[in-house]
């Protein structure tokens, strides 16, 4: 099953002292779950332009490389979160930069307006939500190289499980043997997973940064303040 076609999305964040993953198709209802989330990790663009493409999918394209960087398509402009439909939406892109939208960014621009409007309307919000892409993800995951295989094949499947299973293996299995079945596929399964380990990274560099910002903190405050 296309990913762009699913009715649930997958989002996965690091809440307060432990990392959690959820399977939800709303932002509202992801701040909703046991508080705010100090990391959120989402496989939607974030950080729209008002015209050309954006460094960062720049940048992966060239970190994945050929054939996996055909993995991450270009990001709507913003004028096109607009647009009512793929007509006028491929007119507004062409009007801001002389690009149309591709299928698969329309697929997913009703997403797109959505994580852009909840991001929006309350600034901290982009404190910690931050975008990702899974074939990043696995690349970094990888040893900052890229998968050999297409993940809906038979041998990408395998070799993503081999970075999933040995650190998420009872997760990973309750997880596929008990969510909705046909909501998702295994490669969307996988694709949560990279998110997930990115979330944990993500917020263990956020925890030893507050760390050291304490301490330093702590050396600067004159020490009668301190009883």
């Amino acid at each position: 099953m296309n990913r762009n076609k699913l009715v649930y999305r997958w989002y996965t964040f690091a809440n307060r002292n432990h990392v959690m993953r959820s399977e939800r198709n709303s932002m509202a209802v992801i701040v909703g779950v046991d508080g705010c989330p100090s990391v959120l990790t989402i496989d939607v663009p974030i950080g729209l332009t008002d015209a050309a493409a954006r460094a960062c999918d720049l940048e992966a394209r060239t970190k994945l490389g050929v054939p996996r960087s055909s993995s991450v398509f270009p990001a709507p402009v913003r004028s096109t979160l607009n647009a009512t439909t793929y007509a006028n939406a491929c007119r507004l892109g062409a009007k801001a930069d002389g690009r149309k939208l591709s299928r698969q960014t329309w697929a997913i621009l009703r997403k797109i307006r959505e994580v852009d409007t909840f991001l929006r309307s309350d600034l901290p919000r982009q404190e910690w939500v931050r975008e990702v892409h899974p074939e990043v993800c696995f690349w970094a995951w990888n040893g900052n190289r890229p998968m050999s295989y297409r993940k809906k094949s038979q041998d990408g499947k395998a070799e993503r499980e081999a970075l999933v299973i040995p650190r998420y293996g009872t997760a990973y299995t309750v997880s596929w043997s008990t969510l909705p079945a046909g909501k998702f596929s295994r490669d969307d399964l996988l694709d949560a997973f990279s998110a997930l380990w990115t979330a944990e990274r993500v917020y263990l560099v956020h925890r030893f940064i507050n760390s050291v910002t304490n301490l330093f903190t702590l050396d600067l405050v004159p020490s009668e303040q301190l009883y």
